[in-house]
């Protein structure tokens, strides 16, 4: 049942985005787009309360519950970016807004962007953490939270994968090839 309520919230996500960008751009109806993207933390809230409901009935916590755990901590850490990712391009297509902008490629403005990928891959593995921590508190000494644990495990690596990233972008920074930036003379013919 909670894989099952995962796919549809995750199919929700998206059918609430389309139509919200829809109502937005193509209909014309901002106040409607913005009810129906503002929809979207309600997935998440279903998905948490089916969960918890699932716990207290007296249900194992297995990989289920930690994969809704997951998929609740991943929203919060990277739906915002992804709908704002979305409406810059369906803006720019559907209603004659600015070329969405393309992440820096050299320097300290790409380490810059890369830190603040990781924060928020680092936010949503945290709340994956928190929220697979109180299932196990809530769970207690006495249910097998191995699955959870696991879980939590796997978080600390999607940190410290994103933390190795963006550190070697600081650290080794991709030099800007030459002429990228600055004009060269011209020739004389």
């Amino acid at each position: 049942m909670i894989v099952g309520l995962i796919i549809a919230c995750e199919v929700a996500f998206w059918v609430l985005l389309a139509a919200g960008l829809a109502f937005r751009y193509v209909f014309r109806m901002p106040r409607l787009g913005l009810a129906l993207l503002l929809c979207e933390p309600l997935l998440e809230v279903v998905l948490f309360a089916v969960t918890a409901i699932d716990l207290e009935n007296g249900a194992e916590p297995d990989w289920r519950h930690g994969l809704a755990a997951v998929y609740i901590g991943f929203t919060v850490g990277l739906g915002h970016s992804t709908i704002r990712w979305v409406d810059a391009r369906v803006a720019h297509r559907f209603a004659g807004g600015p070329p969405p902008v393309r992440p820096p490629k050299y320097g300290r403005a790409r380490a810059v962007h890369e830190w603040k990928v990781a924060g928020r891959w680092t936010l949503a593995a945290l709340v994956a953490v928190a929220l697979l921590q109180a299932a196990a508190w809530y769970v207690g000494g006495n249910g097998e939270t191995g699955s959870l644990r696991a879980w939590q495990l796997r978080m600390l690596w999607v940190i410290g994968v994103n933390l190795v990233i963006a550190g070697s972008y600081t650290l080794f920074p991709k030099a800007e090839p030459n002429g990228g930036s600055e004009r060269e003379p011209a020739k004389m013919r």
